[in-house]
């Protein structure tokens, strides 16, 4: 089974809110993780302050560190063209996503799925077990660890 996930973190959770983080890795342990500028997209200004406190990226950070909209973009297609890449938060993944592309005018050469259609329903009930019984700690990459852990347990436990 070689799933690849994805995860973002956000400027909040609010419908003015864009992505600031990516992270992506498959089970052949292929990944990548940067941040987002929101600098480069002017109407990306909106800042939720317990957002923040939940996934510890200052704005500053993003500024000094984080790529362009459309990078993130090319980034994200060259290594994940043509494949289904998973998310655990298929809704609020794919709303920062579309925004993300459509802001650097750009099509996603991959696709989204969600956890429902990888899992069974037996499978997405102790993958939620699993998972609220990890330590979370928002930021992309360890979020995607988690998940991917979760799903090994809940589909190689027997």
């Amino acid at each position: 089974m070689n799933l690849i996930c994805l995860d973002l973190e956000a400027s909040g959770l609010g419908p003015y809110s864009y992505p600031i983080e990516v992270a992506w890795k498959g089970t052949e342990e292929v990944s990548d993780s940067f941040l987002i500028n929101p600098d480069s997209v002017p109407e990306w200004t909106f800042w939720d302050e317990y957002a923040e406190e939940l996934h510890n990226i200052c704005r500053s950070e993003l500024r000094e560190h984080g790529i362009s909209a459309l990078s993130a973009c090319l980034r994200l297609n060259d290594a994940l063209e043509g494949r289904d890449v998973l998310s655990d938060a298929w809704e609020f993944d794919h709303f920062w996503l579309t925004r993300l592309f459509k802001a650097a005018g750009q099509k996603m050469a991959f696709r989204l799925v969600s956890l429902r259609e990888v899992l069974s329903a037996e499978e997405l009930i102790q993958y939620q077990f699993v998972c609220k019984a990890q330590l979370r700690q928002h930021r992309a990459m360890d979020d995607v660890d988690h998940i991917l852990q979760a799903i090994r347990s809940v589909r190689f436990s027997d």
